[in-house]
């Protein structure tokens, strides 16, 4: 393969979650969750259409009792008078099977289930607790997310598994063994799916873990062994840059192997920070790596000696911010304008070159330099800003390089 070359898409089977295609050659889903108290049906519907805005395509939510499983059907009732058809899935964790079947609205309004097969149940509850839940998703129609977590592995199998280890010749390492388990149980859960009678156009599996290196390793061995659609995600990633970058890390491996139909970032949220910056790193991870394009993203310099002003790093905010803020609008009456790029420079260096490869570009003058800041408009210099209205009308040759270049052309 030559460098920047991705691997061919992983085949993997269709699902449908709602409305949003998964698997298949859909392009790759970007999901996220919320952190509210589902029963609180005002917060919940909030964040949901946030994260909806931000570009969530599917969103999660947890449905661990009574109260929110009754609160499921008024929430995406109240989101369907917003306009909003986003998906919603039900996270499901020890009591699933209970509550689906006291709060049958619940079961129905949901798009998709996500149950845990370390936890479904125990002992001899377990298969029949499970099987509760997959029969609730065929009654009505909805595909289930088979999603193992490292966290709650299912412990009969690992024990089953360290055994039949221990009887080999030349035994695995424990982080092997461990990657066996979360495998096995994905894949042999999905069988038992399958025997019940969940159609395997309605199965999606993870298998989470917090290790970045463990994580490419699981979904290399499950994507060699199942055809069913990967919902990938480094559970626990953690908050900031910490979060951002091992969730990237394990993430643009994987992905650019052709691995993955949809995708979480589990951020963290710092204090006071939006739910939505999960979403938003999702889709700057898939644009980045060239498998999707969301939004117009910026390319700016880092700065150095010669940018002793901060009005460049000043001007790439305002404009990121504002391409973020207007592509709702532009997704609807200029399609193709996620695919604009822009560059906003700081000195004379690499500030015209680095603005020629950009739709729009601009090179601010740096220390020492006349005070005047060419712009260059595919590739060639289309006008020189001065002043003290730089920002305001550069914003405005975007949206009219927007207007001109994507609007479509009107057929009557």
């Amino acid at each position: 393969m030559s460098v920047g070359e991705t691997h061919p898409r992983r085949p993997a089977r269709e699902v449908w979650v709602g409305k949003v295609r998964v698997g298949g050659d859909a392009p790759i889903v970007v999901q996220s969750m919320t952190n509210t108290d589902t029963a609180d049906v005002a917060a919940t519907t909030k964040q949901v259409a946030d994260l909806w805005r931000a570009g969530s395509e599917l969103v999660r939510v947890t449905v661990n009792n009574p109260e929110s499983a009754a609160a499921v059907p008024r929430i995406v009732d109240k989101l369907a008078m917003m306009g909003i058809e986003v998906p919603i899935i039900g996270d499901f964790h020890y009591n699933g099977h209970q509550l689906l079947a006291d709060e049958p609205a619940c079961a129905e309004a949901l798009a998709k289930y996500r149950i845990n097969p370390g936890n479904v149940g125990f002992g001899k509850k377990k298969e029949l607790q499970f099987a509760a839940i997959i029969e609730t998703a065929i009654r009505h129609g909805k595909p289930v997310r088979i999603g193992v977590n490292w966290g709650s592995l299912d412990q009969g199998l690992a024990a089953q598994l360290m055994d039949e280890n221990a009887a080999r010749d030349q035994p695995w390492d424990a982080a092997a063994v461990l990657r066996e388990a979360l495998v096995r149980s994905a894949l042999d859960s999905a069988e038992l799916a399958a025997d019940i009678g969940l159609t395997r156009d309605r199965i999606i599996l993870s298998a989470k873990v917090s290790g970045v290196q463990e994580l490419i390793a699981v979904y290399r061995d499950l994507a060699a062994r199942s055809d069913l659609p990967l919902h990938l995600g480094l559970t626990e990633a953690g908050m900031g840059s910490k979060g951002i970058v091992a969730s990237s890390a394990a993430l643009a491996v994987l992905l650019q192997e052709g691995i993955g139909d949809t995708i979480r970032i589990s951020l963290t949220p710092e204090p006071g920070a939006s739910r939505t910056q999960e979403v938003i790193v999702a889709q700057e991870l898939l644009q980045t790596l060239g498998l999707r394009a969301f939004t117009p993203l910026v390319t700016a310099c880092p700065g150095c000696g010669r940018t002793t002003s901060e009005f460049f790093q000043e001007l790439a905010q305002a404009v990121q911010e504002h391409v973020r803020e207007k592509m709702p609008l532009w997704k609807i009456s200029n399609p193709g304008a996620e695919n604009l790029t822009l560059a906003v420079m700081g000195c004379v260096v690499n500030g015209p070159g680095e603005s020629r490869h950009a739709n729009i570009g601009i090179s601010l003058p740096g220390t020492g330099e006349a005070p005047a800041a060419p712009v260059f408009i595919d590739g060639q210099k289309a006008v020189t800003l001065r002043g003290d209205n730089i920002a305001r009308e550069f914003v405005a040759l975007i949206d009219a390089y927007v207007e001109r270049k994507f609007t479509p052309a009107r057929t009557d």
